[in-house]
């Protein structure tokens, strides 16, 4: 071990002031220089006559821009997975409610012209109910393919029937016969349609 002079006499040979090296040259491992000049990894002085592995601080910074990076995008996936969890998260019950809706219309239509009757009373309390059913759908963002006198489109209905109609051109929707539905924007039951030839 040098003692504490010699030491005092190597550090004034580096020209870094923080340097705890005992070598001459300051191209030992225990450099805590930070500037050009100096050859050591562990450099931390700030002398500019101290020369630092700047390809190994460019790597790293780019190491971190890559992290950076990496974390944004996870980010927006998993807030774009969220949104569209929250979006479409009562798809499968809503399914399941269509043919709820689907049998209160039939039963709506069976009424006639005749008001009076038990059967237009009792179908009055039915409508009702298919209103409010209606427009809890509508609320959570479900709305009804516009189909009839339209052309047909694969993407919202599904044509089960056709036939051939006077002054009618081909692929227009004839009629629903049972009603497709979208959820905020999205597919959730194509229209069962009767297509012309």
């Amino acid at each position: 071990m040098k003692n504490s002079k010699e030491k005092e006499n190597l550090k004034n040979s580096c020209e870094c002031e923080d340097c705890n090296c005992e070598k001459e040259s300051c191209e030992c491992e225990d450099c805590n220089c930070e500037k050009e000049g100096c050859e050591c990894e562990d450099c931390n002085c700030e002398k500019d006559s101290c020369n630092c592995n700047e390809d190994k601080i460019k790597e790293l910074e780019n190491e971190l821009l890559k992290s950076k990076a990496d974390f944004i995008n996870y980010r927006k996936r998993l807030d774009d997975e969220h949104s569209k969890f929250i979006k479409y998260c009562n798809e499968d019950l809503i399914k399941q409610l269509l043919p709820v809706i689907d049998n209160f219309e039939r039963a709506i239509n069976m009424d006639d012209d005749n008001l009076n009757d038990e059967v237009s009373k009792f179908l009055s309390g039915i409508k009702m109910i298919y209103c409010d059913f209606s427009n809890i759908l509508k609320n959570v963002g479900v709305v009804e393919i516009d189909g009839a006198n339209k052309p047909f489109n694969p993407m919202y209905h599904e044509a089960i029937m056709t036939e051939k109609k006077e002054g009618l051109e081909k692929d227009v929707v004839i009629e629903v016969l049972q009603k497709g539905y979208i959820l905020n924007g999205k597919v959730i039951r194509p229209a069962m349609v009767k297509v012309s030839e």
